[in-house]
């Protein structure tokens, strides 16, 4: 079947598609040691990071990654090299594979050997991880390992992991070198790429659970200014029982500083708190992946985790809860008061009402004597011109005098007047409530 080459195809399609394959495991020797350091950086870094890693490869003689690459494996001399580039992070790996003979007692058989020491030590960043981990087979590690020699005997905890293919050993310490150890022992039959998903298992643990941790600093540094606030709102809400009409504007003008200085906190925290729950979730979820069982009276490396990182995990947690329900508590109090505010100029705008209602009828009684005294003026003048017209008419034989006809045209004239008045406030009247023509 032909292809079809006419679609129009999504211009992140293939990018989107290679995703699932982004980052696979490393197939790995039954003997090698890794180097693992984990950067911290910002963006500026980040690029640094790139340059860097172009530098060694420009050295060594390897082809450099694509502009926009975000990963890379490569094999240079003497060692292998994985380059990923995070969100805030970029991880370096440098991994060797060791001869049988190698020497593993004082210091641990180590990749930091072979890598240039003067690019190693201008990696842009700051370490959050170093680690050093030796996969070796399972019956070396058992016979000629020490643990002594390699860990705190005090917090060391193991696991046989991967349905007892492989056992795992450390002590989550940093060592007077500044790195942090893992020992791991493999069966001969596990395969290459089972290996590689081990190793890189055991290095995302601590690499997620350091940058999870990062999150720690900042929950302590707003803990006080949280505390502070509640203080606060705590005052405010009393104020507001015990606050007469006249104090209601200060009060909502504290209530919005205040709901500003949490909402800033929030919007600086925020994001923290949400990749230290994202991390701390990848935690979960690489030693999920170990299916651990015990080795020995050791606690496994989970079980050790989850006890010491818990306190760490609660109060980053209970931090960004504590920010939400501040947040939610000040919108509450806000909504509170300004109802009250809403309610009391309710009441002013009644009032004000209630007295244009009472002007208006002041003006309507006021309008109706002046209509009044209208039609008698108005009445006064028509009958005068009456009488005027009944003393010309004498002439022609008008039987009735000026006066007695002016006296009974009164009546008739006042009538007549009022009700053209009237009739004049009905026409407009109706044309100021006739709905509109558009």
């Amino acid at each position: 079947m032909p292809p079809m080459t006419h679609l129009t195809q999504h211009p992140s399609r293939v990018a989107l598609h290679n995703e699932i394959h982004a980052r696979p495991p490393d197939a790995l020797a039954s003997r090698v040691a890794v180097f693992h350091v984990v950067m911290l950086t910002n963006e500026a870094e980040r690029e640094s990071s790139r340059a860097h890693l172009n530098a060694l490869l420009d050295e060594l003689h390897a082809p450099r990654p694509a502009p926009d690459a975000t990963h890379l494996r490569v094999d240079l001399p003497r060692f292998r090299l994985r380059w990923e580039l995070h969100t805030e992070f970029v991880t370096w790996s440098f991994s060797r594979v060791l001869d049988e003979h190698f020497a593993v007692l004082e210091p641990v058989a180590s990749a930091r050997d072979v890598v240039p020491a003067d690019w190693l030590s201008g990696l842009p960043g700051q370490a959050i991880c170093q680690i050093e981990l030796l996969a070796i087979p399972l019956a070396v590690m058992r016979e000629r390992i020490p643990e002594r020699a390699l860990f705190d005997e005090a917090t060391l905890v193991g696991a046989k992991v991967l349905g007892e293919q492989a056992e795992v050993l450390t002590d989550f310490q940093i060592h007077a070198d500044g790195i942090s150890r893992f020992l791991v022992g493999m069966a001969p039959s596990m395969p290459p790429r089972q290996r590689g998903r081990l190793v890189q298992s055991l290095l995302e643990v601590e690499t997620y659970r350091m940058a999870g941790l990062l999150g720690l600093p900042v929950a302590r540094q707003a803990a006080p200014v949280l505390a502070q606030a509640e203080r606060e709102l705590a005052a405010l809400a009393e104020a507001i029982r015990t606050t007469e009409r006249e104090g209601e504007a200060a009060l909502l003008d504290r209530l919005t500083r205040l709901a500003a200085s949490v909402e800033s906190l929030y919007a600086n925290t925020h994001s923290r708190f949400s990749a230290t729950a994202a991390y701390f979730e990848l935690v979960d979820k690489r030693l999920a992946f170990l299916a651990e069982t015990k080795l020995g009276a050791l606690p496994t490396l989970g079980a050790f985790v989850e006890r010491r990182l818990s306190p760490a995990r609660s109060t980053c947690a209970w931090t960004a809860h504590r920010q939400d329900m501040l947040s939610q508590r000040i919108s509450r109090m806000s909504n509170l008061l300004r109802t009250r505010v809403e309610v009391e100029q309710q009441r002013s705008a009644q009032a004000l009402l209630s007295a244009m209602n009472a002007r208006q009828d002041m003006q309507l009684k006021l309008q109706t004597t002046v209509e009044g005294l209208s039609v008698a003026a108005i009445t006064y003048y028509f009958v005068g011109l009456i009488a005027y017209a009944a003393e010309g008419l004498a002439i022609f034989g008008w039987p009735l005098s000026a006066k007695t006809t002016a006296a009974v045209a009164i009546p008739f004239v006042a009538l007549a007047v009022w009700w053209s008045i009237r009739r004049l406030h009905h026409r407009l009247l109706a044309r100021d409530t006739a709905p509109d023509a558009h």
